[in-house]
């Protein structure tokens, strides 16, 4: 059911603090919060309720706190953890009196993540309208963009074949163990063993014995396999439930480290694709490539993402931009009239060919949003999580360029009446 609207009354609590007299009203996050629109967002979001049941949470604290997990780049637990003793945080997130404990369960962040889908795009139309608003972006601005491709990484360890069989032998014990089937013989010490000394004749140099261990391992995943597919038979709900389980470990006990074609990099996740960008400190990359659109040249308040989107099953670059250049237009509401690409974008199937450009090189600020926010590794679980963190990513770099933009426009402005206090203009006395 759709949540009530979040009302502030004005009114004072004998128990209780206000915000408003403990904060700073003219701090950045306070001015940032009355800049974005809350209607909006709350009768945009309506459609995804349902008519019948308990009302939801109110759709400004989840938003908010959304919103402040990117802009500062912390976890759900983190920004939880820190909503109880921020002040500025609660204010943020609609609240009119300090509260002393949080009100909601962390997994709420998780459920409205699935929930919003294709809607977080909202989010970062609504970080564009504020930065316009705001004079941090301007409308010539959004004429020249520059689309470059990445690599969102998932919070995965390196893939190698020691590492992979070992989590297949862990991941099909715990299931076992979770739905009540009894093997045989578990071998977790034998193989965590066997996994550790993979790694040191590896690195050693003694292949032959890295082999004999690669060797055990598949033999004893063979083995969990066979075992659990001998209790599970004629059982329908047991081979529903292992099915997937079962695929991928036999997945990871036949693929060959040089082989071509698909292979699985992880058994916790098996979306994740290897890319290879061609950098010297990476040359491969476990995880999703990501399209960012961004600010050609600099805005007053920096260079701004206009869009972004998840690429899974690692396309062609150039068999992108058309559709990202439409996405773009349709979400900033501006043609396009020049899009910088790099190299790699060669043979791209744009609508206009004339207005896109070519370069040897571009630096945009991809390193940044990857530095400072969530890009630089996935925590959330599934495609539907490297799509979501891909746009909030985005619209937590908007944000902090806008939370910037204030400060430096306060700062300013307190400068100049601090210069206008301290030395009034001097008038000539009348002769």
């Amino acid at each position: 059911m759709r949540p009530k609207k979040q009302e502030t009354t004005g009114e004072g609590d004998l128990f209780r603090a206000r915000l408003d007299q403990i904060i700073n009203m003219e701090h950045e996050l306070v001015e940032l919060a009355g800049r974005l629109d809350w209607e909006h967002l709350d009768e945009e979001i309506a459609p995804l309720y349902s008519d019948k049941g308990r009302p939801g949470i109110a759709t400004r604290f989840v938003i908010g706190l959304m919103l402040l997990k990117h802009i500062f780049a912390l976890s759900d637990e983190e920004v939880c953890e820190r909503w109880v003793y921020d002040p500025y945080f609660q204010y943020f997130t609609g609240e009119e009196f300090f509260q002393h404990r949080f009100p909601h369960e962390r997994s709420d962040l998780s459920h409205w993540r699935k929930r919003l889908g294709s809607k977080l795009e909202l989010l970062l139309a609504e970080s564009l309208r504020v930065a316009h608003e705001a004079g941090a972006l301007r409308t010539k601005d959004l004429k020249r963009v520059t689309v470059d491709t990445t690599v969102q990484p998932k919070a995965i360890t390196f893939p190698t074949d020691a590492k992979l069989l070992h989590a297949a032998i862990k991941g099909l014990n715990r299931l076992a163990r979770r739905h009540g089937v009894q093997l045989r013989q578990s071998y977790l010490r034998i193989a965590k063993r066997a996994a550790m000394m993979a790694g040191r004749y590896a690195h050693a140099k003694q292949f032959n014995r890295h082999r004999r261990q690669l060797r055990l391992l598949r033999t004893r995943l063979g083995r969990i396999i066979r075992d659990i597919r001998r209790n599970i038979g004629g059982k329908a709900d047991l081979e529903a439930v292992f099915e997937w389980p079962l695929t991928r470990a036999n997945q990871i006990r036949s693929q060959q480290q040089r082989q071509r074609g698909w292979k699985l990099y992880s058994f916790h996740a098996p979306e994740v694709e290897c890319i290879g960008k061609g950098k010297a400190s990476a040359p491969y990359e476990f995880g999703v490539k990501a399209s960012i659109v961004t600010t050609n040249a600099r805005a007053p308040g920096g260079q701004f993402v206009l869009y972004a989107k998840a690429l899974p099953g690692n396309p062609y670059d150039g068999h992108t931009l058309g559709a990202v250049i439409e996405a773009t237009e349709r979400l900033t509401g501006r043609e396009i009239e020049r899009a910088y690409v790099d190299k790699g974008y060669r043979g791209h199937d744009a609508a206009n060919p004339r207005r896109v450009f070519i370069s040897g090189q571009k630096r945009g600020v991809f390193g940044i949003i990857k530095r400072e926010g969530h890009p630089g590794r996935c925590y959330l679980k599934g495609r539907a999580g490297d799509a979501a963190n891909v746009v909030l990513s985005a619209v937590g770099h908007n944000f902090r360029r806008i939370l910037a933009w204030l400060r430096e426009f306060l700062a300013l402005f307190l400068g100049l009446l601090w210069r206008t206090l301290a030395c009034p203009p001097q008038f000539n006395s009348a002769s």
